[in-house]
């Protein structure tokens, strides 16, 4: 993916998140260096990104004005021959922890911002300047075990979060047929050793640890890795 002049880089949204982290020290490997997207955490990104010597943006998918100015700063960034072909959506808020009933539609527009509505500003700007010319490039979405499938239930207790999540699946598949030169993926791991499962309560996760349920970031970034490659 990469010639000995030119570099290949990949945007991933919280990359400086678990899932994020991992699957940049694993894209190095491969020779293509990660752009550690952040909101918050500025400071472990900045260290990922000195550590693979490669950059990070600031890309918070709740402003349209962030998402722009981070298409504007990788395109300053990205020199000469270099290319940036692809992305992976890692970001995406905790998930709220109530029934159906309890979910307002405050849960409901804090998922959506972020996993639908900024990835699909954020995609659509990504396309346009870096992929359409040459008709190329690669997008990952990633999901969660917890909006189910037709051998598993739908995750109770996380509405807001499985609906935001189904709703990324379905942006992307749209995005996939409209623009058929595209590679788009998703991968669907199990609930992640993460910051995100702070939410849950220990005895729960305690239970699925049991049940070994819990999957690790790099197991996660194996999966991104294998369907980039």
């Amino acid at each position: 993916m990469e010639t000995i002049n030119t570099k290949s880089y990949i945007l991933i949204t919280g990359g400086s998140g678990g899932i994020g982290a991992s699957l940049s020290k694993l894209l190095i490997q491969k020779n293509i260096f990660p752009i550690i997207g952040y909101n918050s955490n500025s400071k472990k990104a900045f260290a990922l990104a000195n550590e693979l010597k490669t950059f990070a943006v600031e890309v918070d998918l709740r402003s349209k004005n962030s998402i722009d100015n981070s298409i504007k700063f990788i395109n300053e960034q990205i020199k000469n021959d270099d290319k940036l072909i692809g992305a992976v959506f890692c970001a995406s808020p905790s998930p709220d922890i109530f029934p159906f009933l309890r979910t307002e539609t405050e849960h409901l527009l804090k998922q959506f911002q972020v996993n639908v509505i900024g990835h699909q500003i954020l995609l659509k700007a990504l396309i346009k300047k870096f992929f359409l010319k040459e008709k190329k490039g690669t997008i990952i979405g990633v999901l969660s075990r917890a909006i189910g499938s037709e051998k598993e239930q739908v995750a109770t207790s996380m509405s807001s979060y499985v609906i935001a999540k189904t709703a990324l699946k379905s942006m992307l598949s749209v995005c996939a047929v409209e623009f058929n030169w595209l590679k788009v993926r998703t991968v669907t791991p199990s609930f992640t050793k993460t910051k995100m499962l702070d939410v849950f309560d220990e005895r729960y996760l305690e239970m699925l640890d049991n049940q070994k349920k819990i999957s690790t970031p790099e197991n996660v970034a194996k999966l991104i890795i294998k369907e980039i490659i």
